[in-house]
């Protein structure tokens, strides 16, 4: 199983048997993929980029008390969701109290669709280099993407917007979204399941009609940067082929080895997506 760390497309070539191997000289037909540090970068000019969620936290437009109480929630909770002595059955509880304290934080906020739009724009959340083409090139070959986040999906759309271009015929989100009232003002968040880290399997998309209105594609990319991410699938029981990416961008030693065990290729520190394009150009056989 290839582990690898691409920092140009040059070393591709040397991986395409196994490439082909894991596809079955199959076409690609839907991608599902996780936002948050796969889509998006964790690391720009040696700064850590903004998650959906921080975007929110570190902005100058949300009152102090929010991001008081928000660096307190981190401090305590993402140890343990990135703690590789602890199985997944032991973290969730603890998701499920980190996003719970954190929703009704921010619904006390007063947050307004036009302040977001502000927010995004201000923020250092940054798509991975390559995503632009990426999201064009679903688009052109009406290949459907799914983007499967635990984070805020207004955020998601927003900075997609702002930063690229998001193609409705052919993405969808699936995240926690904020509710608003008629004025623009947040009054909550839009359903009532939260969507965690660890619970991507459980959600309303596997119970909706979003995989069997894609039944006859049945070959799938899976792009994530957590073991949970790989549960982001699970309603597609049609797949025949499914190639699993994953993006480990910090504490390489502790987790590589969990990492390599589940992905068929993982990514390591790179904040583009030139490895994602190098290889849907090989299989798509597309020449720009």
């Amino acid at each position: 199983m290839p582990i690898i760390n691409y920092r140009s497309l040059q070393t591709l070539t040397g991986h395409c048997q196994s490439i082909w191997k894991i596809i079955r000289f199959a076409l690609l037909r839907t991608v599902v993929a996780d936002f948050d540090r796969t889509l998006s970068k964790y690391c720009e000019n040696g700064r850590i980029c903004s998650t959906t969620h921080s975007v929110l936290e570190e902005s100058k437009f949300m009152p102090d008390f929010y991001k008081e109480e928000a660096k307190k929630l981190k401090d305590t909770y993402m140890p343990i969701e990135f703690d590789p002595t602890k199985t997944v059955a032991e973290k969730i509880p603890k998701m499920i109290e980190w996003w719970t304290k954190g929703h009704k934080v921010l619904e006390a906020c007063q947050l307004t669709r036009d302040t977001l739009q502000h927010i995004v724009a201000d923020s250092h959340a940054r798509l991975r280099n390559g995503c632009q083409w990426f999201f064009d090139k679903l688009h052109q070959l009406e290949i459907p993407i799914l983007i499967f986040s635990a984070g805020i999906g207004d955020v998601i759309h927003e900075t997609i917007t702002q930063q690229s271009s998001f193609h409705s015929e052919n993405m969808k989100i699936v995240a926690n979204f904020l509710q608003f009232d008629e004025m623009g003002k947040m009054t909550g968040f839009a359903g009532d399941e939260i969507i965690h880290t660890f619970n991507k399997n459980e959600n309303a998309i596997h119970s909706s009609d979003y995989f069997f209105n894609i039944k006859h594609r049945e070959n799938l990319l899976l792009m994530g940067d957590s073991l949970g991410d790989l549960k982001m699938a699970e309603g597609a029981d049609h797949v025949e082929c499914f190639l699993k990416i994953g993006f480990l961008n910090f504490k390489v030693e502790e987790n590589l080895p969990q990492y390599s065990q589940s992905f068929d290729i993982v990514i390591l520190e790179d904040e583009s997506l030139d490895v994602v394009n190098g290889m849907m150009r090989a299989i798509l056989d597309l020449s720009s």
